[in-house]
């Protein structure tokens, strides 16, 4: 466990300063900046939808409307084969897999240090999506806003729900990531997959594509029909997950070369 611990904080310090660090602040913030954005400069529509007692529903959905689709996915896939490549960036790998730690304890904290990166970004993301209609209100003197209260239970299960619905992401991004030097190749497959996602979540069939289940929980409340019937796709999404995270730690102990 301490050699997990340590593991795990220098994968941490690696990742300080790359563009996967970066990516997690200015893409968390994105979506909530244009919203903020919205509500100085056309500040009667703001105070128009605070008057609304679903002022926070209207705002989560549509927030999360415009992340579930393709910046979210694209994301998690970026950061992800972003995070795994910086040892064949850097040509360590032989200098890490000298070091005396297993090779569980290197696999199993580069992934922690993604799920945790994952975690840091729907934080901040939901502080943004706050300070979006917090700042406009506080700059338009929106007493309506005030009385509107934050619906906690709702958001922390929506934000939950997408979490889920990322990981088969994360899982296939690091399996793909960790079996080949090129970058170029898990980007790829990481956009190749979304881009098929986005045809398939109209198909009957479309929830066996790992990468649909960000828009299928978008479509699961704005229209339901686009969902497939009687299929709880976030099961889906655990299961995808749990399987591509057991095989992509069966295939790099095995791996010969690892780096």
């Amino acid at each position: 466990m301490i050699s997990f611990i340590h593991s795990f904080q220098s994968e941490w310090l690696k990742k300080k300063g790359t563009l996967a660090f970066w990516l997690v602040f200015v893409g968390s913030f994105f979506i909530p900046l244009i919203f903020l954005s919205r509500g100085i400069f056309y500040p009667k529509d703001f105070l128009a939808e605070a008057k609304s007692p679903q002022f926070w529903d209207i705002l989560t959905s549509r927030s999360w409307q415009f992340m579930a689709i393709l910046l979210l996915p694209l994301g998690v896939a970026l950061a992800t084969s972003l995070i795994t490549q910086i040892e064949f960036r850097n040509n360590t790998w032989k200098q890490l897999n000298t070091t005396p730690q297993s090779l569980s304890v290197i696999f199993w904290s580069k992934f922690a240090v993604i799920i945790v990166m994952l975690l840091q970004f729907f934080i901040l993301f939901h502080i943004g999506m706050y300070l979006s209609a917090l700042i406009p209100a506080i700059i338009n003197g929106s007493t309506d806003f005030y009385e509107r209260s934050v619906p906690f239970e709702s958001i922390l299960k929506m934000a939950g729900l997408y979490f889920v619905d990322c990981l088969p992401i994360v899982a296939l991004q690091y399996l793909v990531s960790l079996q080949f030097k090129n970058f170029l190749v898990p980007l790829s497959f990481g956009i190749g997959l979304l881009l098929a996602s986005l045809i398939a979540v109209q198909w009957k069939y479309g929830y066996i594509v790992p990468y649909t289940y960000c828009p299928y929980n978008m479509f699961s409340a704005k229209q339901p029909q686009m969902v497939p019937a009687g299929v709880n796709f976030h099961y889906w999404a655990v299961g995808y997950f749990a399987g591509a995270t057991l095989l992509g730690y069966f295939l790099y102990l095995n791996k010969k070369e690892k780096g």
